[in-house]
């Protein structure tokens, strides 16, 4: 059968020697951390209840907690230049990986992501993830990017972290795990954290306090209250 035996030339490599040539920079390391998932799922759940065309995805939600966590850890808002400098902003982008056909993958970027309320992180999550996937292109310079291979029921993952981001989150499908709770183990529904960062920036001590607010952020969310606006005179 000659058919068995065909070869295919000029493949595209799944990532580009731009990429492949930062990654020979990168010093990578990764650790998980589990996250009760009970808090995103009762928020959904009430969204749902009184706008389900437009009530935020647990992604969205998720993408919320990460901003926070980012704030109060200032290594997770610092770039690596391709000089090697390392520069800090207050104000940061948010970076969510974004699948698209013929396994290619694409990088959607909220800008100045901290600066924003709930409702313009809303309409700006779902834009710039609904324009990535049309095919938009956005400057990448977001410390933190967000990726997930849910719909595939994958728990865990070690995601590679490409400059000038520090740091790459892979939050995994939801489900169950024995959890300690004082002398008790008790079954509860959880996600997988799996954050991998460049060693150049932070170290090990900082990744896993960086992971813990995450952590504590998911499992304490609330759908924020509308901001009140002074009254004018």
């Amino acid at each position: 059968d000659r058919g068995r035996h065909v070869r295919h030339y000029n493949i595209e490599p799944a990532l580009s020697p731009t990429i492949t040539r930062k990654l020979n920079r990168v010093i990578a390391a990764n650790l998980q951390i589990d996250a009760r998932w009970e808090a995103i799922q009762q928020a959904r759940q009430a969204v749902k209840k009184t706008d389900r065309e437009q009530a935020p995805s647990p992604s969205l939600m998720i993408a919320w907690a990460v901003v926070r966590a980012m704030e109060k850890y200032a290594p997770f808002r610092r770039l690596i230049l391709d000089d090697d400098q390392i520069v800090q902003n207050d104000d940061f982008d948010l970076g969510i990986a974004v699948a698209l056909e013929g396994d290619r993958l694409a990088t959607a970027v909220i800008t100045t992501a901290n600066q924003k309320s709930w409702p313009e992180f809303i309409g700006a999550f779902n834009e710039t993830v609904a324009a990535t996937r049309a095919g938009r292109v956005d400057a990448m310079n977001a410390p933190v990017v967000i990726t997930s291979l849910g719909a595939f029921e994958v728990k865990a993952g070690a995601p590679i972290v490409v400059p000038p981001s520090v740091a790459t989150l892979f939050v995994g499908t939801a489900h169950h795990e024995l959890i300690s709770n004082k002398n008790n183990n008790e079954s509860a529904e959880v996600i997988t954290l799996s954050l991998t960062f460049d060693h150049r920036v932070v170290n090990g001590a900082g990744a896993a306090a960086f992971a813990n607010e995450i952590k504590n952020q998911i499992e304490a969310f609330k759908i924020p209250k509308p901001e009140k606006r002074a009254a004018s005179l």
